[in-house]
């Protein structure tokens, strides 16, 4: 698939029209994937396109490629790039990459001071945000807005995050703190570090085996670690 020519722009009242295209294939990608992101209304996302804070990925001919968009929270103290979403044919092809980096910069230069998270099933998309500097965080550490946690309603894990109490749930949370933070080269080191250590240990917690793991007993240090760091044990 070529990408070379697909133009990654903070997207404009001109781009509204995709909307409803883009919420239609963030309901399939989720159904597909079994594995919930929150849901949006066309109207939810239109806002956002027309308020400057999404970027928008589309061919020379006008065809759209991918989306992210910018959510506020708590006065400004926190901002999530939510809702990445690429279309199927563009998907591994590095265009999800370069939308997360100009969403990022959005963030850095519409709110230089706010700590910049994000919630992921996905081990790509926690490469993504290593690249660009993020950490792997425990929820505590997030937003505590009640409307930030009641778009996650629409989520099929809804019932597992309520049931942890807010405090986990099948996705991984990561932060950038513009204020105390590492260097993206660190945090890109890091991942390739333990890269597989959290790809076993996502898989195992999306396939629902928390109880099973606190009673294994079995394992290295940098393991149990980094379990408990996930997951809140």
């Amino acid at each position: 698939m070529e990408t070379s020519n697909i133009i990654i722009k903070v997207a404009t009242a001109a781009d509204s029209h995709y909307a409803i295209t883009i919420t239609d294939e963030m309901a399939s990608s989720a159904k597909a994937r079994g594995t919930g992101i929150a849901k949006r209304s066309p109207e939810y996302v239109e806002q956002k396109i027309i308020e400057g804070k999404s970027v928008i990925a589309i061919t020379p001919n006008g065809d759209w490629v991918g989306f992210c968009y910018i959510e506020v929270w708590e006065h400004n103290k926190f901002v999530a790039n939510s809702g990445l979403i690429v279309s199927p044919p563009y998907r591994k092809t590095g265009v999800a990459k370069a939308i997360k980096k100009r969403i990022f910069e959005l963030s850095r230069e519409k709110y230089p001071d706010s700590k910049i998270f994000g919630l992921t099933t996905g081990l790509a998309v926690m490469k993504i945000n290593s690249d660009l500097g993020y950490e792997p965080v425990t929820y505590s550490e997030l937003t505590t807005d009640e409307q930030f946690w009641a778009g996650c309603k629409s989520c099929v894990n809804f019932d597992i995050l309520m049931s942890k109490e807010r405090k986990n749930c099948m996705c991984t949370a990561m932060l950038f703190d513009p204020v105390d933070h590492y260097t993206p080269e660190e945090t890109k080191q890091e991942f390739k570090k333990h890269s597989k250590i959290y790809e076993r240990f996502m898989r195992i917690k999306q396939s629902k085996m928390l109880k099973f793991l606190q009673k294994k007993q079995s394992g290295g240090s940098a393991s149990k670690s980094l379990l408990r760091y996930f997951f809140n044990f």
